[in-house]
């Protein structure tokens, strides 16, 4: 976090001139993101907001900001009293019953897309699914990861919506699937292989087949269940 370091070296007042208050936040919020997704922060571990603040080199404030957002997100929880903590690992039931709602209705959604889909919004899918051009292998590998996790929740989330059920979509939505399920491991297998099965769903839209949308969703899901199953033989 380059800007925050070189901003930490003069007062708060030029910190504030120097970096707009919502572009720091962001940075921030980024920055601990990544680390709960990579598991740099291990699931269930305390969060100290001062910690953070001398290791980030910023005030307090971006970083309660920081955890607000992701506390909305189920990524860390606020215990009255005693703080912040990164929120536990899904049990193998949790995980179970998480799959089972997945498998029930995302490939019934897919199907169901098929019908309202546009040239622009299968141009939009294929965009947020990365198989426009695979993401270039630079920076971070943890973040690149993180930002998968990201974007991952966003491709299977425009589905939803083209589907067009606002309900099941909520549904989905607030269980923060996405974020729990890249938690479990952190391996680049998981990105790839993921691409792969994105690439298959896109071309089911793109050539309009309802049957094959289904498939392919199912075959997804199954195959991410599948690879993070032995996190739970461990």
């Amino acid at each position: 976090m380059a800007r925050e370091l070189s901003a930490a070296q003069s007062s708060s007042a030029d910190v504030a001139t120097a970096i707009p208050r919502h572009s720091l936040a962001t940075e921030v919020y980024e920055t601990v993101f990544g680390q709960l997704m990579s598991l740099k922060i291990a699931p269930g571990s305390r969060i100290t907001v001062d910690n953070l603040a001398r290791e980030l080199r910023v005030s307090q404030t971006p970083i309660r900001e920081a955890l607000s957002r992701l506390e909305a997100e189920g990524l860390v929880n606020k215990t009255h009293l005693v703080g912040y903590s990164a929120a536990p690992q899904v049990t193998a039931k949790q995980f179970a019953d998480l799959y089972e709602l997945r498998l029930l209705l995302e490939p019934d959604a897919a199907r169901r897309a098929v019908a309202r889909l546009d040239e622009e919004s299968v141009a939009e899918l294929a965009e947020a699914a990365g198989v426009m051009g695979r993401r270039a292998k630079t920076g971070d590998e943890r973040a690149r990861y993180s930002q998968f996790a990201r974007q991952d929740a966003v491709f299977h989330d425009m589905i939803m919506k083209v589907a067009g059920n606002e309900l099941i979509r909520d549904t989905l939505i607030h269980q923060h699937v996405h974020f729990h399920i890249f938690r479990l491991m952190f391996h680049s297998r998981v990105t790839e292989e993921a691409l792969s099965e994105h690439e298959a769903i896109i071309s089911a839209f793109e050539a309009r087949d309802a049957a094959a949308a289904e498939k392919a969703m199912r075959l997804h899901i199954e195959r991410s269940r599948d690879r993070l199953l032995p996190v739970f033989d461990e």
